[in-house]
């Protein structure tokens, strides 16, 4: 989540929202989110139930859920995910940005060729 707050501001300059899920419950997110100011939303799923609906696989040898990152358009359609493998195994920011700008490229080619 580092390297998230280290960027958001360039997430959000791409009108891109950040929301992490968790399996803490509301009060033990909301107490990490203060005590380390972080500025995107944070979603407890102690249920996993979002994890699930996303993919998001739980390995118990490997202390709980592997990190996710999923990126979804203003549509509500998936346009890229990254499934890790272990909690290093994590893409960097510069490769997120690449594809929602791509997105941004391609919501601007279709808004002209409905021209």
């Amino acid at each position: 989540m580092a390297q998230l707050r280290q960027d958001y501001q360039q997430f959000v300059d791409r009108q891109a929202e950040v929301l992490v899920t968790g399996p803490d419950d509301a009060s033990a997110f909301a107490q990490y989110w203060q005590k380390e100011s972080l500025p995107f939303v944070g979603l407890p799923d102690p249920t996993h139930r979002v994890a699930r609906l996303y993919g998001q696989q739980v390995k118990l040898l490997r202390l709980g859920r592997m990190p996710a990152l999923v990126v979804v358009d203003k549509n509500g359609q998936v346009r890229y995910r990254h499934y890790a493998a272990s909690m290093r195994d994590i893409p960097p920011n510069r490769e997120i940005l690449a594809v929602l700008d791509s997105l941004k490229e391609d919501s601007s080619a279709h808004t002209l060729a409905s021209m």
